[in-house]
C-alpha cells in the first residue's frame, strides 16, 4: 500500500471472504520507499488496514513481518498493538503437518538490497517503469478487447536469464539458511513470484504479491500448504 500500482481491492475482497487462526503479511505492506517519492493512499487503503485491524479484535493473531520497503518498522521491534497483533522481523511457525518453519520477508538474503541499496532503489524505480507501460498495455487490449493477458514485468522476471538466475539464487540461500537453523520449511515474499517447490530438502515457499500476481500461501485444516491465485479464482 502506498503505490498505485497495489491491488489493494482485490487485497480487500480476499480479507473479507476468508477466515483464518492466523493472518502473516510478509513484509512489504506499507511501501514506504513509494510514499517518499509521491504519497498515494486511496480509501481502498485505509479500508485493507481496518478489516486487518477487525481480524486482530476478533481473535485473528496478525503478524505484520517487516520487508525492506516497511524497514522505517524495523527499529521498533517487536512491536505488540492489543491482545492478537504482533510486528515482527521474522517468526517460527509450527504447522498442523507438525513441521517448523521459518517466516520472513526474505530482503535480508538479497545481497542487492542490503549491500547495495542505491542499486535496490533504482531497481524499484525500473519496476514502477515496467507497471506503467503494463498499465497502459492492459488500457490499450482492453480497447481492442482482447481477452489474454499479458505482463511485461512478469514476462521479464520469467524469462530473461539474469532475473531467473538471481531468483534460483534467491531460493538457494533462503533454503540453505532454513536447512542450517534446522526448519523444515522456509515462507518468504520479497521477489513478487508465488511459488512452492522443494530446494535441497527443504520447502521453499513464496507468497508473491498483491500487485500483479494477487497470490497467498493458505494452510487448509488438513494441514496442506497451498498457493491461492485471486485473479483466477
Amino acid at each position: 500500500m502506498g503505490t498505485k500500482y497495489s491491488n489493494t481491492q482485490q487485497l480487500l475482497d480476499f480479507l473479507k471472504q476468508t477466515d483464518s487462526e492466523n493472518l502473516y503479511l510478509v513484509g512489504d505492506i506499507i511501501d514506504g520507499w513509494a510514499i517518499k517519492r509521491k504519497f498515494v493512499w486511496p480509501q481502498t487503503h485505509s479500508d485493507v488496514i481496518q478489516k486487518i485491524l477487525k481480524k486482530a479484535r476478533k481473535g485473528c493473531n496478525v503478524t505484520f513481518i517487516t520487508g525492506n520497503h516497511d524497514e522505517f518498522l524495523r527499529p521498533f521491534v517487536p512491536l505488540i498493538l492489543g491482545n492478537s497483533l504482533d510486528i515482527k522481523n521474522e517468526v517460527e511457525y509450527t504447522a498442523l503437518n507438525g513441521k517448523n518453519y521459518l517466516i520472513t520477508h526474505g530482503d535480508f538474503f538479497d545481497s542487492i538490497t542490503m549491500t547495495k541499496r542505491w542499486l535496490a532503489i533504482l531497481g524499484d524505480y525500473g519496476y514502477d517503469l515496467l507497471l506503467n507501460i503494463n498499465q497502459k498495455l492492459n488500457y490499450i487490449r482492453t480497447k481492442l478487447r482482447i481477452k489474454s493477458k499479458w505482463s511485461l514485468s512478469k514476462y521479464i522476471k520469467d524469462n530473461v536469464k539474469t532475473s531467473v538466475s538471481f531468483i534460483t539464487d534467491f531460493e538457494a540461500t533462503l533454503a540453505i539458511h532454513a536447512k542450517h537453523k534446522g526448519y523444515d520449511g522456509i515462507i518468504c515474499g520479497h521477489i513478487h513470484k508465488a511459488e512452492m517447490r522443494i530446494v535441497d530438502s527443504i520447502e521453499y515457499l513464496n507468497c508473491g504479491d498483491w500487485v500483479e500476481s494477487c497470490t497467498a500461501i493458505v494452510e487448509t485444516k488438513d494441514g496442506e500448504f497451498k498457493i491461492i491465485n485471486w485473479l483466477d479464482r
